[in-house]
């Protein structure tokens, strides 16, 4: 893939200044990442992540069956929960049990958490099992939903070793490494995963979804107040592929691999 100042330069935009953040960054950096694995007890794998002051326990376990539209398929499933702790912003936030129902807003992420998790595996080698990952967010501070995909790899990637470990399956079926990031447009800025300040006054919000070969899943992006081009578009992609890799190097040193 092309470098950031490629996709500027032919695309006709000039390089975003340096820019001091409201935390210290530059427009091209990720917050400080932290993984911490083996974080609840009970769960086949699991962690917390950290990236800036966001913090999301991730946890990946088993069971024995699949949706109905998938017995006797001979192939597994992928799903995924999410969720957001009463104190976990500046406002309690009411349980969305005491509400009956999860929110559409929930209910979009844990379909993007899972759906990002399947491109990374083949099913098959499952076998007629469903895996589920949960994702508890204990912060908020922006980037909720990439920090729970980026996390709940290194929980899945542990589960699924535990599962060869027991010999419950044959083999691991992760093909791929996934990890995600946000990226955005602030006051005319590209802005590499921003934090709560700067998304709450994004002009373009976007959620960029990727492999390890640098393929991508889900592309999420919106503008917020003003349209943005195609030529833009293409610079935050660049941007998010240069974060996304940072993130699986952290992955990677968590697991242990490299």
């Amino acid at each position: 893939m092309a470098s950031i100042e490629e996709l500027l330069k032919n695309k006709g935009i000039s390089k975003p200044k340096v820019m001091k953040r409201s935390d210290g960054r530059i427009p091209e950096d990720i917050r400080n990442v932290r993984i911490t694995r083996d974080y609840c007890k009970h769960a086949l794998g699991s962690c917390l992540i950290e990236v800036g002051d966001t913090r999301v326990i991730c946890a990946a376990n088993m069971e024995n069956k699949v949706p109905p539209h998938l017995k006797n398929s001979g192939t597994g499933w992928l799903t995924a929960e999410y969720g957001m702790l009463p104190s976990s912003t500046n406002t309690r936030m009411i349980r969305e049990s005491s509400r009956g129902r999860p929110q559409g807003r929930t209910q979009e992420i844990q379909r993007l958490i899972g759906r990002s998790l399947r491109a990374g595996v083949k099913l098959e080698d499952v076998g007629e099992r469903t895996i589920w990952i949960d994702c508890d967010v204990v912060q908020a501070d922006g980037g909720t939903r990439t920090a729970s995909i980026t996390g709940a790899y290194v929980a899945l990637k542990d589960a699924v070793d535990a599962l060869v470990k027991q010999q419950v399956v044959a083999r691991s079926p992760i093909l791929e490494q996934v990890a995600a990031v946000s990226v955005g447009i602030v006051e005319g800025e590209i802005l590499l995963d921003l934090n709560y300040e700067e998304d709450s006054r994004a002009d373009v919000d976007m959620n960029v979804v990727m492999t390890g070969s640098g393929n991508i899943i889900e592309v999420q992006g919106t503008a917020e107040g003003r349209a943005f081009s195609q030529e833009q578009m293409i610079a935050m992609v660049g941007f998010a592929h240069k974060g996304i890799l940072q993130l699986m190097k952290v992955q990677n040193q968590a697991l242990g691999i490299g």
